[in-house]
């Protein structure tokens, strides 16, 4: 199932979504990461691994020696406190997807939402909260640009005043999320300058750009200072991000971390193995450079 079917229903995020293909998988007593190297900030999409219980994959991140995880919501954040992982994308202020900043139809709701979740996000101890452009919808995407940031620079100034990041994340629209707007780098580093603040950045999504204009070394060494957050994904299938797909992860990290780059990088691969968490462990490995 995809991600935008998650989101939808945040709130109960222990509902188990996906399931796990049978494949050949590590064995689940070599889970255990050896010591990482300290050039990335590992994180994991929540969603992805949703048909474990909560507290079980906290204890699951806790072996692998991530101290994060993405997608998550206040409902979420006391229990993950408990086991000292940081939850580094929040989320439960958009509408969804497809309804987004780019049509002022949801702009009251959407500020109304901003503006009562920016101050839980900060006195958490978070700073990253996630927003969506929403769909076309036979609008151009000059308007669309002009209408996001109108929208948007009404939010702003509380994300500056409590520190947080509101980051608009990049997708595709040719397989995932057809019709979003927000799915071409250039579009949203422009959107980026007409906001004109450090309070907001892209979510660069390396597997939907992949799907969208590729060049995705060039793009984060060209784009990087409008980047606040980065998901991984193998291309194609959005599964495991090891030789089974087109993407070479190693050289890709290693272009985030030459950008002195200090913010997180997440797992958002669906895993296909028997053991999901091992599968999980490989990736973080791989991208540990």
């Amino acid at each position: 199932m995809k991600r935008r079917n998650f989101i939808g229903t945040s709130a109960a995020a222990s509902v188990g979504l996906l399931a796990c293909k049978t494949s050949t998988a590590m064995p689940s007593n070599e889970q255990k990461t050896a010591e990482l190297k300290g050039n990335i900030n590992h994180s994991a999409c929540r969603w992805c691994y949703s048909k474990i219980p909560m507290e079980e994959f906290l204890k699951n991140l806790n072996d692998l020696g991530m101290k994060a995880m993405d997608l998550t919501g206040p409902e979420d954040w006391p229990l993950m406190k408990k086991y000292g992982i940081h939850a580094s994308m929040c989320w439960g202020a958009e509408i969804s997807l497809t309804e987004g900043w780019c049509d002022t139809t949801y702009h009251e709701t959407l500020i109304k939402n901003y503006i009562e979740m920016i101050p839980k996000v900060a006195a958490a101890g978070y700073t990253n909260l996630i927003c969506f452009s929403g769909n076309r919808n036979g609008m151009d995407d000059a308007v669309g640009l002009k209408n996001c940031a109108e929208g948007l620079k009404k939010i702003i100034p509380a994300a500056e005043k409590y520190g947080v990041i509101i980051q608009m994340e990049l997708l595709n629209s040719k397989v995932d999320h057809k019709d979003y707007m927000c799915d071409h780098t250039l579009w949203g580093v422009e959107l980026c300058k007409a906001i004109g603040s450090d309070n907001f950045k892209l979510l660069y999504d390396i597997y939907h750009m992949q799907i969208m204009e590729g060049d995705v070394i060039r793009n984060i060494q060209d784009y990087h200072q409008y980047f606040g957050h980065y998901h991984t994904g193998g291309n194609p299938g959005r599964n495991e991000i090891n030789e089974t797909q087109e993407l070479y992860y190693p050289a890709i990290m290693k272009a985030i971390v030459a950008t002195d780059f200090k913010g997180h990088v997440a797992q958002e691969f669906i895993p296909t193995w028997e053991d999901p968490i091992a599968a999980l462990k490989e990736g973080i490995t791989i991208c540990d450079v």
